[in-house]
């Protein structure tokens, strides 16, 4: 239907109303003081409504839900630098979730970033003490830092709190390990597995505990069900490699390694891990480039001048050997090869006096050593050397050894 409008008239009357006009201007002003009112109670987001039209909008902050969700599949994908990077603005939201400090606290330590996992360990147990996670992660954490005395009541109380939660048997393994408690290490380190079969951590701490036992092959196979249960982290290959080595399965080791490469081309220590491993198969020169590119992603790598020096020593490259030994120990290394091989190297240069320094240095060094017998042995061959090549030292007395003080075994963590 059509509307007809008489133009003969103004839109706005000529005639002014009498009266009514006070009742006006009070609804105006209420009208007024309420829209001022709602402005004032809706201002971020009309102006975020204001933005968007314009194409101006801020992203929205994600819910830590989410950020969660991404930051676990990061980690299953092997890319844990930035699953944590998620993890920690989930935390940021939400402080005292246990669900995310738990598993940043395991990212944590696949970085090996030990004190912060034990920080986490304890913020865990503060939000909910009766939740046995906080005291799984701070065991773990513990033992990866050398404190397997100590780390042992923590997962006790855990065990107090839930005694079928498998991760607490997958940290007590190692640890009752560690203080020579080995039966029952095993025996945790297969509750775990039991419990949790699909644990990459529960298969990791099994494995460690069964080489203290001999059983070496079956420990093998539970590193290798480890990298199957998640192919992307690289931790249980550097284990499983080490192990392939120790079985003389060098072919096996190195494929190991050019996994870890394959998953992170920038990793250094799977390029020290191949010269290691091609030094042992008396590789000497593969070796030395495989150490040459681990120092070119880190050259503070203080491992990595140590093997590159004893790849040099071997084939009497002496003034390498030094060179590379002196920035083993410049980078804060006290390994002993980079000082008593150093002094032989001096020594076959010709160079007594600092042949001398650096083998009378690192015999004390030596003899607080597990298994040094070798080593002691090679550095008072050299000071004899000396004593018999040199003049000046002619006729020196040789230090007298003292028993050497055992130290305790490397936590699988750290191959």
């Amino acid at each position: 239907m059509q509307i007809k409008r008489d133009y003969s008239q103004p839109f706005f009357g000529s005639r002014r109303r009498r009266g009514g006009g006070g009742k006006s201007l009070f609804l105006f002003g209420i009208l007024l003081g309420g829209l001022l009112v709602f402005v004032y109670v809706q201002f971020d987001r009309l102006q975020l409504t204001a933005l968007d039209a314009v194409g101006m909008a801020p992203t929205p902050t994600p819910f830590a839900s989410t950020l969660a969700t991404e930051g676990y599949e990061y980690f299953l994908a092997g890319d844990i630098e930035t699953a944590i990077g998620y993890f920690e603005q989930a935390i940021q939201q939400q402080p005292n979730n246990v669900n995310y400090l738990y598993e940043y606290g395991r990212m944590l330590l696949e970085l090996d970033r030990v004190e912060e996992a034990i920080a986490i360990g304890d913020r865990a147990i503060e939000a909910d003490r009766n939740d046995p996670r906080g005291y799984a992660l701070k065991t773990r954490a513990m033992w990866l830092n050398g404190d397997a005395a100590n780390a042992i009541p923590v997962g006790v109380s855990g065990l107090e709190v839930d005694s079928n939660y498998g991760p607490l048997y997958a940290a007590l393994a190692p640890a009752y390990t560690d203080i020579g408690r080995f039966q029952q290490g095993v025996n945790y380190g297969a509750q775990a597995v039991e419990l949790d079969p699909l644990d990459v951590d529960a298969r990791r701490s099994y494995a460690y505990t069964l080489i203290f036992v001999g059983e070496r092959e079956e420990a093998i196979n539970q590193l290798e069900e480890a990298v199957s249960i998640n192919p992307n982290l690289v931790g249980p290959y550097f284990e499983l490699a080490l192990q392939y080595l120790v079985s003389n399965e060098e072919e096996l080791a190195i494929a190991t390694y050019e996994r870890i490469l394959s998953l992170e081309p920038r990793n250094a220590k799977a390029y020290l891990r191949l010269c290691e491993a091609y030094s042992r198969v008396g590789l000497d020169s593969q070796a030395e480039g495989y150490c040459r590119d681990a120092l070119d992603i880190d050259e503070t790598y203080a491992e990595a001048y140590r093997q590159l020096g004893m790849s040099n020593f071997r084939r009497r490259n002496y003034e390498g050997a030094i060179e590379n030994f002196e920035a083993c120990a410049a980078n804060g290394s006290t390994e002993v090869q980079c000082f008593y091989l150093r002094g032989l190297a001096h020594f076959y240069l010709n160079d007594c006096d600092e042949a001398w320094e650096l083998l009378q240095e690192s015999l004390p060094m030596a003899e607080q050593l597990a298994d040094n017998e070798a080593v002691i042995s090679n550095i008072r061959e050299g000071l004899r050397l000396v004593t018999g090549t040199c003049p000046a030292y002619a006729g020196q007395a040789l230090p007298t050894p003292i028993p050497p003080t055992p130290i305790p075994p490397t936590p699988i963590g750290g191959v």
